[in-house]
């Protein structure tokens, strides 16, 4: 008994089957090494494509990162309400926020009865100028209370932030973001104890807060903060009769898996404060941080698929590159095949031999593609400051689909070849 358990016939069978594979792929790379810059140029389109799908990726990916991770700056476990939309004596809608609909008593409401809910910061803004000295810049001003930095995770980087006994005194004190604290010349040591002008009104500023960047079109480090009530009487000048108006309020879950159950109290509350009963609509806008984050994902994810196909398409020339120079590679190679097969090479030898010529080509030119693609990958990610990596699904794809190209495109010329008639290939020139 032979030992590997093989009857002895069906062994010598699997024996030269492994010579003649062996064989074919000598025969193979000594073909594509006699024409190195016909191999080279049929290889580019290979390389140009699974560099471009690697780096394609990448840049997507990175893309989707960093908003995900500008989103989730915003703040931990975020809610946002908004006021509802103002409408006309004609049913169109100005949008949501056009229309006061919340108050500071709302936002106190949530606070004290939801119990999914960790902490709660109203909101009142407006874009004004702000002056110290000779220099000024107009930015936003935020009216809020104390609890901003926790909801929000924005903390002071250097001073304070203001605290309640401020916020019910109507405290002339604001907090400066730091893309005012640049255009107002100043730093973040030297900002704290400065004089700053909003609207003729004098303010102390007592700190400044941390750097946080931009959210898409909106600069999250180009606004000051101020006293909710001291932006009400002093800064708006607003105050309707139901309460102090609000233009949104952000509210923090305990937890992200109390999210959903945050969003329904609030929901309920305000309906029952605000006497909405069906068919009224609500007159407010509640917004979910996952579900941003989820739908900026689903946009990313789009993106990326189309950069990663649009890069794929290059693959496709590559392998119609391949195809062509086969095909060239039989006609100038017929009498070669020619003798192969009157000394006794089978259709199915010079088949092999081709395909894995073919493939050959596919995979190296892909090999050579993803280590373009991984440099290319690492400079995107060094340019932009991204920390996605490569992606290595995206090679791996890849490197399967040169594989299949190779086989692919190889397989008609090599069909071709194992097709050719001995005696015509012995007499070609």
């Amino acid at each position: 008994m032979a030992p590997s358990g093989l009857q002895p016939g069906l062994q010598r069978r699997h024996k030269r089957s492994r010579a003649d594979l062996g064989e074919s792929l000598a025969m193979a790379w000594s073909s594509l090494l006699a024409n190195r810059m016909r191999s080279a140029l049929t290889m580019l389109g290979v390389i140009i494509g699974i560099g471009a799908v690697i780096s394609m990726v990448t840049i997507g990916r990175g893309a989707q990162q960093q908003t995900e991770a500008q989103l989730k700056s915003l703040g931990s476990n975020l809610i946002f309400v908004q006021s509802g939309a103002a409408t006309g004596r004609r049913p169109v809608s100005a949008g949501a926020g056009s229309a006061t609909t919340l108050i500071w008593d709302d936002a106190k409401a949530i606070a004290e009865s939801c119990t999914a809910v960790a902490a709660v910061a109203p909101s009142l803004s407006r874009r004004h100028q702000v002056v110290l000295g000779d220099r000024n810049t107009n930015t936003t001003v935020v009216g809020s209370t104390s609890d901003y930095v926790v909801v929000r995770d924005f903390l002071p980087l250097t001073g304070r932030f203001f605290n309640t006994a401020e916020l019910n005194q109507s405290a002339r004190v604001a907090v400066l973001g730091q893309t005012v604290v640049d255009s107002l010349g100043l730093t973040a040591a030297s900002a704290p104890n400065s004089m700053i002008r909003i609207r003729s009104e004098t303010f102390t500023v007592i700190g400044t807060l941390e750097f946080k960047g931009s959210t898409g079109f909106r600069d999250q480090d180009d606004q000051v903060l101020i006293p909710l009530t001291t932006m009400a009487s002093r800064i708006v000048g607003v105050n309707t009769t139901a309460g102090l108006s609000l233009d949104s309020i952000a509210v923090s879950a305990r937890s992200a898996e109390s999210m959903a159950d945050a969003d329904y109290q609030i929901t309920n509350l305000l309906r029952l404060r605000h006497r909405i009963v069906p068919p009224l609509m609500d007159d407010f806008v509640i917004r979910n941080q996952a579900d941003l984050v989820n739908a900026s994902n689903a946009v990313a994810n789009v993106f990326t698929g189309l950069l990663g196909g649009s890069a794929a398409i290059s693959l496709l020339v590559g392998g119609i590159g391949i195809m062509n120079i086969m095909l060239v590679s039989v006609t100038e190679r017929t009498r070669e095949i020619g003798i192969r097969r009157a000394i006794g090479a089978r259709c199915s030898d010079i088949l092999l031999q081709f395909l894995i010529e073919s493939t050959l080509l596919s995979l190296l030119g892909g090999v050579l593609g993803v280590l373009l693609g991984v440099v290319a990958s690492y400079g995107i990610n060094a340019a932009f400051g991204w920390s996605s990596g490569i992606a290595l699904d995206a090679v791996g794809w890849s490197l399967a689909f040169c594989l299949v190209i190779g086989v692919f495109f190889g397989a008609y010329p090599a069909s071709r070849a194992a097709q050719l008639d001995p005696m015509t290939a012995l007499r070609s020139d």
